[in-house]
This record gives structure tokens, C-alpha cells and sequence, in this order.
């Protein structure tokens, strides 16, 4: 008996060719590599997904493009570029595994002084110290989405007790969280914050001089958001006194110059954006694709709507 062929109902434009191997053959749609800067492929993608690092601009969208999805959680800037009528998805539920394990693995590595440990490996020098434990420390997680929540449950296991801050007071799922107007109060309180909320006009430059300064001497700054949620120069300038220690993912600017004063001071653990780029992404991000692909083909709701 033939195959019966299902008659292709979308266009779908991947930002690479490994990525349309990932995603491979889709029932009822036709997958074409397209990054956003050579010519737009025709017909027009009903689904245009943009490059993982650096997304091009939307604003010259092909005619007939209905949806884009993006490889990241983060969105800034991105909707003030859409043509009218174009839906804009991001990836949430794909970068929260992934980050949430960087987010603990580079604090338990600032805690601990594993980086010193690393660097003196290369001079073969043994220096044993007292090191500070995860354990009983006072964790403050800025930012209650996805990536706060994911990494909130894996520092359960470490025995450290877990305050949680978001946009608003409200309990969520049994957990009390605070709202951003009581960080002053919260901060003094807290030996380690992870950020982890996202970049918007009311986080830019949230953690400056006062944010800082209300944390104990010893503290540790997580940054797994974006860079300009910090204020590098008021950050650069406690960490120069060796008052406070970083562990940064992401920093402002991005990215970092090889001469920043960021990458020699004491103290501070920087990491190249890798967060969620690991290989928990790809699968997790080929399962979001194909059932928005499906979604948009039978012509329901796509999932993780932000415009």
C-alpha cells in the first residue's frame, strides 16, 4: 500500500542546517534554514525561529511570517522590532534545567574557592584552607520565573534555607514571595543572591550601589539573568575592596573585553553566557519547536505567548 503523503499546511525557517537535522522531518511542514540575513526564502516562513546568540532584526519580516520563536527566555528588545500582527514566543521551559544548574554550580564553586584551587593546579601548589560551605548559608533568589524556581529546587538539597523575591508579594505553589520593594530589608539578611529574573526597565540597574552595600560583608552576587541587571561599575567597585565576591554568567558589557578589570580582580568567577547552553538545550528546545509547529498547523494557540 503507498505511503500517503500529508499535504505541507506551514513554512518553518530554522537559523541553521544542524538545526534542521535536529529537528528532522515534520508532518505538515516544511523546514528551511533561513538566519535573517540572506534573503528571506519563498514562500515565507509562517514560523520564523532566529539564531540561538545573536538575533537579527525582525523588523523586515517577510509578508505571511505569523509567529517567531526564539531559542532564549530572554525577549528584550525584540517586540518593539515585530511588524504588526507577528507573534513572539519564547523559550520558556527549555533554558531552566540548564541554567539552574550553572546557577548552583557556580556557587558552590565561588563559595568554596574552587577557582583558586584550579589556577594553582598549573604551579602545583597545595593550599589547604578553611573554605565556606553551601550549607546553612542564607540564599536570596531575585527573580521567581522559571530559572528561579528550577534553581531554588536544586539548592534544597544543600541544606541552605531559600528566600524568594518576584515582581509582587504573593504565595506561589507554598512558597511566600517577596516583592522587589522589600529587598532593602531582605538583602542585610542574606549571605548568597542569584539572579535570576529577567531584563526589563525595572531590573535594569538593580543591583547598584545601594543593592550592594545592604549586603553583608562576605556575600556573594550570582548573576545568571542578563548583564545589565548589575551595575559593573558599582559592582567593580565593592569587589575591589574585597568586600563582596561574583560569580557572573552574564555581564554588562557582553562580550567582556579580555582587558576588563572584571576578569583579574579577587574573588570573582566569570563564566561566558553558557547557562543554558548545554546539551539539555537542544532536545528540550526540538520538543518545544515541534509542538508549536503542530499548534500552528492545526491552528491553535502556540505556547509561551509574549506578544
Amino acid at each position: 500500500m503507498p505511503a500517503v503523503s500529508v499535504p505541507v499546511s506551514i513554512v518553518v525557517s530554522v537559523p541553521s542546517a544542524s538545526w534542521a537535522r535536529a529537528l528532522g522531518p515534520v508532518e505538515g511542514a516544511e523546514v528551511v534554514v533561513w538566519d535573517g540575513q540572506a534573503p528571506a526564502p519563498d514562500p515565507a516562513p509562517d514560523l520564523v525561529v532566529p539564531p540561538y546568540v545573536a538575533t537579527p532584526d525582525l523588523s523586515h519580516l517577510p509578508a505571511g511570517t505569523r509567529a517567531v520563536q526564539l531559542l532564549t527566555i530572554g525577549y528584550d528588545g525584540v517586540p518593539e522590532q515585530l511588524p504588526p500582527g507577528v507573534r513572539l514566543c519564547n523559550a520558556t521551559g527549555v533554558h531552566e534545567t540548564s541554567t539552574a544548574e550553572l546557577a548552583v554550580g557556580l556557587t558552590v564553586l565561588a563559595l568554596r574557592g574552587l577557582a583558586d584551587d584550579v589556577r594553582s593546579m598549573a604551579t602545583g601548589d597545595w593550599r589547604p584552607s578553611l573554605r565556606t560551605s553551601l550549607a546553612d548559608r542564607r540564599v536570596l533568589v531575585v527573580g521567581w520565573g522559571g530559572v528561579g524556581r528550577a534553581t531554588a529546587a536544586r539548592l534544597a538539597p544543600f541544606e541552605c534555607s531559600v528566600t524568594a523575591v518576584g515582581t509582587r508579594t504573593r504565595v506561589q505553589d507554598g512558597v511566600a514571595v517577596h516583592a522587589v520593594e522589600e529587598l532593602p530589608d531582605l538583602l542585610p539578611e542574606h549571605d548568597v543572591v542569584v539572579l535570576a529574573c529577567p531584563l526589563t526597565e525595572r531590573t535594569r540597574g538593580l543591583v547598584g550601589e545601594r543593592f550592594l552595600a545592604a549586603l553583608p560583608d562576605g556575600a556573594l552576587v550570582v548573576n545568571v539573568a542578563r548583564g545589565p541587571v548589575v551595575d559593573t561599575g558599582a559592582l567593580v567597585a565593592e569587589l575591589r575592596t574585597g568586600r563582596l565576591r561574583a560569580a557572573l554568567d552574564v555581564t554588562d558589557p557582553e562580550p567582556l573585553p579580555a582587558d576588563h578589570e572584571l576578569w583579574t580582580l579577587p574573588g570573582v568567577v566569570v563564566t561566558p553566557h553558557v547557562g543554558g547552553n548545554s546539551t539539555a538545550f537542544r532536545p528540550r528546545m526540538v520538543a518545544l519547536l515541534t509542538e508549536q509547529i503542530a499548534r500552528l498547523a492545526a491552528g491553535q494557540e502556540l505556547r509561551n505567548v509574549i506578544v
